[in-house]
């Protein structure tokens, strides 16, 4: 077996490989796409079982889908720990690849989870979605501006029919009016192409009973369920709410020793798409909710609402995770989410 250790770059890629049954140990340094595709199609050509170790980054889609053509291994492992484990100063590239073989070879490499093809591309439906309703919003913002400028404020009225009427009268100068008009047209070309995707998005959530089952909770729309779904991955994975609140980001940073214990901002490690909507989803909740409103008003009186409305945002996160792993609805949630005994009492759900 060949165990390959690869410190991935943009442009290249640094390894260091040893044959298992001969000992030969060799390094390399490949450059991206030619060179490095040739390499690994070599050793496929050769019939040998091969397994890779890489950090966890970005850019490398077509590495991994390369090595699963050729159905090699791949093992990512985390970024963070794998540094933890250097123990020299230094910091070379040869010495990344050095490392990362070593953690293969003593069977201490931190692999993690890696979502399937699929899953990834559902996520860009997410993205692409979440991307253009930020377009959508920024015109709109833009238009708002215009209109008030020539002393209208309606605020959402202007999105009805009348409301466009009026903005669309006003005697502009040359270039205003080429810039209402063209922000007019991305508008009308974006609203569609949004209606489109979110549709999309729905049937997506037909065929996925467990997201079907966290949109009964108050204030999950369609799009946070899959997107909970698609970016936890499994709900095994964690053991308790206190680990996906990490996860996603929504605990303070914590810089303690001794006696002395500071808590900072939240993480924000996690991903950014999915905490973003937690955020919006436990407003609408907090709206629609009267225990969440209550709960909401004392976080903000004591802490500001800000602070406030994260702290919701991680208590929804909470709530779904043990939805979805115990195979609840928001029913069954609030009748058997405290009894004693349950992980749940523990992670602060009820």
């Amino acid at each position: 077996m060949i165990i390959i250790g690869c410190d991935y770059h943009p442009g290249f890629q640094q390894i260091a490989f040893v044959d298992t049954d001969t000992g030969e140990f060799e390094e390399r340094r490949v450059e991206h796409r030619e060179e490095a595709e040739k390499f690994y199609r070599d050793l496929g050509a050769q019939g040998a079982k091969v397994r890779v170790g890489m950090e966890a980054s970005g850019h490398a889609r077509w590495f991994e889908r390369l090595l699963s053509e050729l159905q090699f291994e791949l093992w990512i492992g985390d970024a963070a720990e794998i540094r933890t484990k250097r123990v020299r100063k230094q910091k070379t590239d040869r010495q990344d690849a050095q490392l990362i073989l070593r953690l293969l070879l003593e069977d201490r490499f931190p692999r993690i989870w890696v979502p399937s093809w699929e899953n990834r591309d559902l996520r860009q439906l997410l993205w692409h979605r979440h991307r253009m309703v930020q377009a959508r919003t920024r015109i709109m913002n833009q238009l708002q501006a215009v209109a008030l400028n020539e002393g209208l404020r309606c605020k959402k009225r202007l999105w009805r029919d009348a409301g466009r009427e009026q903005l669309e009268s006003f005697a502009l100068a040359p270039w205003a009016s080429r810039r209402r008009r063209d922000l007019l047209e991305l508008l009308d070309r974006l609203t569609p192409t949004i209606a489109e995707l979110t549709q999309a998005i729905e049937q997506e959530v037909e065929k996925c009973p467990e997201a079907q089952r966290l949109q009964t909770h108050p204030g999950v729309g369609a799009l946070t369920a899959l997107a909970f779904v698609l970016i936890i991955g499994r709900a095994d994975r964690f053991q308790c709410g206190k680990q996906i609140a990490s996860y996603l980001g929504l605990v303070p940073l914590e810089e303690s020793s001794g006696q002395r214990r500071r808590l900072g901002h939240i993480t924000k490690q996690g991903n950014s798409l999915l905490r973003f909507l937690l955020v919006e989803a436990a407003q609408v909740t907090v709206r629609s909710d009267q225990e969440w409103r209550s709960k909401y008003f004392h976080l903000a009186m004591r802490r500001g609402r800000k602070i406030a409305k994260v702290a919701m945002a991680r208590r929804l996160a909470v709530l779904m995770y043990w939805m979805w792993r115990k195979g609840w609805d928001y029913e069954q949630l609030k009748k058997f989410g405290s009894h004693a005994g349950e992980p749940g009492h523990r992670d602060g759900v009820r």
